[in-house]
């Protein structure tokens, strides 16, 4: 019986979810941004296919409260915990981010004056953790709304735009903080561990 609901359980979830995630970057106090010292307009394009990748998961959507696996109860009820707990977990990770960032957030690739490498909060376990919490929002939002050719094309799309965007920063970061960056590198995965 509650496999029925399930699909609207999890639709509601990742919306407040996605209401949780649009108010961290809305309303989150703005603080006096210091000047910037270098910027990499090249991440703009990264930016653009990631948002091409969520367009693809609200715009090839199923039929709304319908699981995305249909006639294996198993299955469906995975696909639903999974979407649940990436929603939930991506927005926490982005919030600790965004925290442990501070002033030096940016949409696009930059150092700002001042600039200090970020390895402490969730920047001690992924290089991008704000990339990693996008990535579970993708995942969230396509096991509950779209088909699911339609999450593997955008997951496809998804992770060209943040190699794009890793790049970049990563390029500024390296010319920055030279060695101390490659040692963090070196240890610590840029979006999923054991993966990427």
């Amino acid at each position: 019986m509650i496999i029925q609901f399930l699909p609207t359980l999890v639709f509601v979830v990742v919306m407040l979810c996605w209401i949780a995630f649009a108010g961290t970057f809305l309303l989150r106090k703005k603080q006096p941004s210091p000047p910037d010292q270098k910027r990499e307009h090249g991440s703009l394009f990264g930016v653009a296919l990631q948002g091409v990748s969520y367009g693809i998961v609200w715009g090839l959507h199923r039929r709304l409260f319908t699981p995305i696996v249909s006639g294996s109860k198993p299955l469906a009820l995975a696909a639903s915990v999974l979407a649940v707990v990436a929603a939930v977990s991506s927005v926490w990770l982005i919030m600790k981010a965004l925290k442990t960032l501070g002033k030096a957030w940016s949409l696009t690739a930059r150092l700002v004056e001042g600039h200090q490498l970020a390895t402490e909060g969730p920047y001690a376990y992924v290089r991008h953790p704000i990339y990693t919490g996008l990535l579970g929002m993708l995942v969230a939002t396509g096991l509950a709304v779209s088909h699911w050719a339609a999450l593997l094309g955008a997951l496809f799309v998804f992770f060209v735009g943040t190699r794009i965007r890793v790049r970049s920063e990563e390029k500024l970061l390296r010319g920055a903080f030279g060695e101390q960056f490659e040692a963090y590198a070196r240890r610590v995965p840029a979006i999923l561990p054991g993966l990427y």
